[in-house]
């Protein structure tokens, strides 16, 4: 929590260092891997005992972000921690930890071919077998509303469905995981089914997997990878 000093500045208190971390060093990621440009896209983690979100900071660039930089708000947007501004768009993510009870993370992103396609008005179809990451067979685009606003973060919310991402229309994409890791993963394999999709499209018609077919990838990737034991 905040601590306030004699001249009444806040100072930091050691909670969600660990997070703070990880914002940090997945901002910049976002950078060298291409999912987003300048000081756009924005990066939260949720802790869901205390309703509280440990996310990004306004406009300032990834790689000048400092662990001090990140800032703790409430679901209302109210800051119980930190001296920067919150993210714009902090009401998309409480949008999205509403919607997403079991959400613990959530990563916003201006990746190419997701804006390309979300200027095209067009979902994430099912043209890759890989979409089924997502949790269902196709992943929506939310209808256009201004940045940082609470029509843009209801409209989001409105338009995830059972998916896992979204696509802000003429504006990028969205993901939430159970923690950042799977986010951050999440907002790239989707970048990957864009761009095939895109391409797809300048060459042809795709062919759309039929939604059977990606229930039943949807349930084989429930027990994709390594058991973790204990």
């Amino acid at each position: 929590m905040n601590i306030i000093d004699e001249k009444g500045a806040r100072r930091r208190c050691d909670m969600y260092d660990k997070e703070r971390k990880a914002i940090v060093d997945f901002g910049k990621r976002l950078i060298t891997e291409h999912l987003t440009s300048g000081t756009s896209g924005n990066i939260s983690i949720f802790d869901p005992e205390k309703k509280l979100m440990i996310i990004s900071p306004s406009g300032i660039p990834y790689f000048d972000t400092k662990e001090s930089d990140i800032v703790v708000v409430g679901l209302d947007g109210k800051t119980v921690e930190g001296d920067r501004k919150p993210s714009s768009e902090w009401a998309l993510h409480a949008a999205m930890y509403e919607a997403k009870p079991e959400a613990r993370a959530v990563v916003h992103t201006h990746s190419m071919y997701c804006t390309v396609l979300a200027c095209l008005r067009e979902p994430i179809r099912a043209v890759h077998y890989v979409v089924a990451d997502a949790g269902a067979p196709e992943v929506p685009c939310a209808p256009y509303r201004t940045f940082g606003t609470i029509e843009l973060a209801k409209a989001a919310k409105d338009a995830i469905g059972k998916s896992d991402a979204v696509l802000l229309a003429n504006h990028g994409m969205l993901a939430v995981g159970k923690d950042l890791p799977s986010a951050f993963g999440l907002a790239r394999g989707m970048e990957f089914c864009a761009e095939v999709q895109y391409r797809a499209m300048c060459a042809g018609k795709p062919f759309v997997l039929p939604d059977d077919e990606m229930e039943r990838v949807i349930e084989k990737f429930k027990g994709y990878g390594q058991v973790k034991n204990g």
